[in-house]
């Protein structure tokens, strides 16, 4: 959703008579996100598939297929109601029909791919899409037409980059020459590395509180939280700089400061990292489709950015000691910055719209 909104951002910016709709699934978080950001949205329906046997799975198969085939002509109709002058797919199922649709219409189309290894529905419409987006030259090899492929880096909201980072620790209150980590597993959270976080949190109380550490746990991580770091033998009310919460809502005041990030590897989060320069320790979800977030995460240590732990081989000893080992070398603090800033794109918005606007046709839409 944030390469999407940050484009329509900025074309309205750029052209205030363009028209946009944003077209994806009915259920799901892209409508209340598109919604609530006041754009207009319209609905395709589509689904995933389920590679089980069990009754419920084939029961929702079966509404998938049903959706799979009704879904080209519901697209078509929207795009004759709608007559677009370009449409752009940023991952997610309702992009296929669409996408499709609209090729056949002879509309021009692209497709903004954030992950590394590119999504299904990404790799379907690689020959129909007149040009794909990628995030960094080494996803480039993962096509099979690459002469197709532009890298434009993923959008990172302004929010992000509105303070410096001495200007954001101040505004948080973290400008006492401690560093700061952040560590965040998403938005649900997950349980065995937010109890890890106790652990590591534990390990910061025994040796004096040596760095802040703000933690997103996730909407259900947080309701265990305090089990997990009562198991770990801490009270955070005596380890001041120490804090839990259920989510970070100021995180790009948060991740200006930070010094450190400790976190899943999703494409948001790619992004956000190496636009800040913030190294990094990763532990990529291994419970992702073609297990595309550890590709993500190594893109960045191989680069020197980031320290990627799999999550079978992390504990949170192991995110204590690679954290302190990052944090009392200034220098090695430096060259990981120096890496990730390297892998980023400040302007990946602008490169955007520039591409698709290059190949926009006659209409406004």
């Amino acid at each position: 959703m944030n390469p999407a909104l940050a484009l329509a951002g900025l074309i309205r910016e750029r052209r205030p008579d363009s028209e946009i709709l944003f077209v994806g699934a009915n259920r799901g978080l892209e409508k209340r996100l598109i919604e609530t950001a006041g754009w207009p949205f319209r609905a395709v329906e589509v689904s995933s598939f389920h590679r089980s046997l069990a009754p419920g799975e084939i029961r929702h198969n079966l509404i998938s297929l049903r959706n799979f085939v009704r879904s080209p002509g519901e697209a078509r109709a929207l795009l004759e109601e709608f007559p677009a002058g370009l449409v752009i797919g940023t991952g997610g199922y309702a992009s296929y029909p669409v996408i499709r649709a609209a090729a056949k219409l002879g509309i021009p189309t692209a497709i903004h791919e954030s992950n590394a290894i590119p999504g299904l529905t990404t790799r379907l419409l690689e020959k129909h899409a007149s040009l794909i987006m990628v995030g960094f030259e080494e996803c480039r090899k993962n096509y099979r037409q690459p002469e197709k492929v532009l890298v434009t880096g993923t959008p990172v909201r302004g929010d992000f980059f509105r303070l410096t980072r001495q200007e954001a620790k101040q505004k948080l209150g973290m400008d006492d020459g401690r560093p700061l980590i952040v560590s965040f597993w998403g938005s649900l959270g997950a349980t065995e590395m937010n109890r890890q976080i106790a652990r590591f949190m534990a390990l910061e109380a025994r040796n004096g509180v040596p760095f802040h550490h703000v933690h997103g746990a996730g909407a259900m991580g947080c309701r265990h939280m305090a089990e997990y770091l009562d198991s770990a033998g801490i009270d955070l009310s005596r380890a001041p700089g120490l804090e839990v919460r259920e989510y970070i809502q100021d995180m790009g005041v948060m991740m200006r400061a930070a010094d450190l990030a400790i976190c899943r590897a999703g494409a948001s989060t790619i992004s956000e990292l190496t636009a800040l320069g913030v190294p990094a320790i990763i532990v990529p979800s291994p419970n992702v489709t073609h297990n595309h977030q550890e590709s993500n995460a190594r893109v960045l240590s191989d680069a020197g950015g980031a320290v990627m732990l799999l999550e079978k081989d992390s504990s949170g000893q192991r995110l204590y000691d690679a954290a302190r080992d990052i944090l009392n070398d200034a220098g090695c603090r430096r060259r990981m910055s120096a890496a990730m800033s390297a892998l980023g794109t400040i302007d990946a918005a602008e490169k955007i719209y520039t591409a698709v606007m290059s190949l926009r046709g006659g209409g406004q839409k």
